[in-house]
């Protein structure tokens, strides 16, 4: 596994060994069996994955994080300590989303972004960037 917090170096580590990648999953994780895991992602203690979700490569889903229905999460995507994803969510590649943030159902984030600790989005985040604030709107 690429224990890198960095998206950008974490994803060009893990393509060039490709192959040699163990994805793995706490014990204590709940995770729907039609769930499908990309190579080298690292779902966290007591992180709950529902139906028919899609992680990304080398993602991670960290500790009591959870990931609703249908959403599909993109690669090296980090879902922070206790951050809550609703149904129908699609994340982008290399985003980032921080602890105890919240994304409402059927949101679309864009690939490159940056969501702070404690955000709300509520609208489809369409620019990379960083966003904060409840709702969560972009700063830079």
């Amino acid at each position: 596994m690429v224990a890198i917090g960095n998206a950008g170096v974490r994803e060009r580590i893990q393509r060039e060994i490709t192959g040699y990648i163990a994805t793995l999953v706490h014990p204590s994780a709940s995770i729907s069996r039609r769930v499908e895991i990309g190579e080298g992602s690292v779902i966290g203690m007591g992180a709950i994955i529902n139906s028919d979700a899609i992680i990304g490569i080398g993602s991670i889903i960290n500790t009591g994080a959870t990931v609703d229905h249908d959403c599909h999460i993109g690669d090296f995507v980090h879902i922070s300590v206790g951050a809550h994803v609703a149904g129908a969510v699609m994340v982008g590649d290399r985003t980032w989303l921080g602890i105890g943030s919240v994304v409402s159902n059927n949101i679309s984030i864009c690939n490159d972004c940056m969501i702070g600790a404690g955000a709300v989005v509520v609208r489809d985040v369409t620019q990379p960037g960083t966003y904060v604030g409840v709702p969560a709107k972009m700063v830079c």
